[in-house]
């Protein structure tokens, strides 16, 4: 999966001109987003022509947010094959070759290795997930560089606007894939009246792109919470990795919270959820966005996991399959289960996605050595994934701004499971009734 310089230079002869001068300027002098614009000019394309195709990949493997990044060698392992055999891109048949980057959960490394994959590796697209504070440094680097890039796993919001975007100005070069909070709200709504309370809510929402997106007075949860009657007790921003919550416990207490709503990272949610319980603070119901996503992290709350309550953006139970492999969601979570010895986890479906997504750029791209090209091919994707459509033509609900394509929800709790020691059981599907209940909402245990 070697890449070949042999052929590029003369589809693209402006790129000989000063590229590989510019790499090595942006190496001496550090100055990969302040050469943005001008590389943009050069072009930012890989530099392989009739060789393989190059993907950069950013995802959090280690750090705090690492259960966003646990699904991904699974999943690139198991198009290894395919992507060896090659795609039809631009009448060329064309191997793809994979470059992977840990963030290590640190928006400086995910923008640093992004730079580096741009600059040094020629990298035709960039793909990446795992939270705003993953994606959004990657995708300015990408936009400032003119490269192709296309992400998911954030609110929607939490990637647009958190990235200073504007409907009447769309990215060029950046485009998103996934839900936002309009969703998960409704999604949450339906779930809140499951257990009668006295509709008093405590709000965890730290002072991070997720929890500022939560918070925004405007677009964020508040209007919409005080808007179905209920009293929001926010005890204000804090910065992750945080090792005491007892102010915030306090106020809870004081006001007669019963629910509890936050998007925190898993070790923040880990050491309130514990505080919690030794200060004597328990609500009926906690919906937590991000920290008791995934089996790894739930299973670290032993006893008090049961009951928990999130968002689930895909699950072995989803009607969808996949463009590449024609596998449903059913069998890619068995074949995960199978090749890990773990239980699956919701990133696997949109990690299998942006690869979906990629593919079939490359296959409708007029030349994927040259980035406009790449990027127009995404402008006109419509696709069914394993996750659902993606599109960013469609210029319906689907799109509610020019560079993000929305996903849907369904809602969860955490229960004790037959096959493992907590399972999700969907609570609620109305965004998509295709995929079956499992029970009801139960106060938590």
């Amino acid at each position: 999966m070697a890449g070949d310089s042999s052929g590029n230079d003369a589809h693209h002869p402006e790129r000989v001109l000063d590229r590989r001068g510019f790499v090595k300027l942006a190496g001496t002098a550090g100055a990969g987003l302040t050469l943005g614009p001008l590389l943009a000019a050069c072009g930012s394309g890989s530099e392989s022509g009739g060789g393989s195709i190059k993907i950069g990949y950013v995802s959090p493997e280690t750090g705090p947010l690492a259960g966003f990044g646990e699904a991904d060698k699974f999943v690139i392992g198991a198009l290894k094959k395919q992507f060896d055999d090659g795609v039809d891109a631009g009448g060329d048949k064309r191997s793809i070759e994979v470059l992977i980057r840990d963030s290590q959960s640190n928006s400086n490394r995910a923008a640093s290795v992004t730079n580096d994959l741009i600059l040094n590796d020629n990298v035709n697209l960039v793909l990446v997930e795992g939270t705003p504070d993953n994606i959004n440094p990657v995708a300015d680097a990408c936009e400032a560089n003119g490269t192709p890039c296309i992400s998911s796993v954030a609110p929607w919001q939490s990637y647009f606007f958190g990235r200073k975007g504007t409907p009447d100005k769309p990215f060029k070069w950046t485009y998103h894939f996934f839900w936002g909070l309009e969703d998960l709200i409704g999604v949450y709504s339906e779930i809140w009246p499951g257990v009668p309370t006295n509709k008093k809510m405590g709000v965890l929402w730290p002072n991070d792109p997720d929890g500022l997106a939560f918070a925004d007075p405007k677009t964020g949860f508040g209007p919409a919470l005080k808007q179905q009657g209920f009293t929001v007790v926010d005890p204000g921003r804090f910065n992750d990795g945080n090792d005491d919550f007892s102010s915030q416990i306090s106020k809870f207490k004081s006001a007669g919270v019963e629910l509890i709503s936050g998007v925190l990272v898993p070790p923040d949610f880990a050491t309130f959820w514990s505080q919690a319980a030794q200060q004597g603070f328990k609500p009926k119901v906690a919906t937590i966005a991000k920290a008791i996503l995934f089996p790894s992290a739930v299973d670290a709350l032993g006893g008090k996991a049961d009951g928990l309550a999130t968002e689930v953006w895909w699950s072995n139970k989803h009607p969808f399959k996949s463009s590449l492999t024609g596998q449903s969601a059913a069998d890619l979570a068995a074949a995960y289960e199978k090749a890990t010895n773990k239980q699956w986890t919701q990133p696997v479906g949109f990690v299998h996605a942006l690869f979906e997504v990629a593919v079939d750029v490359f296959k409708r791209a007029k030349d994927v050595d040259d980035p406009k090209s790449v990027a127009d091919a995404i402008k006109a994707t419509k696709l069914d994934t394993i996750v659902g459509n993606i599109g960013w033509s469609a210029g319906q609900e689907q799109n509610p701004v020019a560079n993000v394509s929305k996903t849907k929800l369904v809602g969860g709790q955490w229960v004790k499971g037959q096959q493992y020691p907590w399972e999700l059981s969907i609570v609620t599907n109305k965004q998509l009734p295709d995929v079956p209940l499992g029970g009801k909402l139960a106060a938590i245990g």
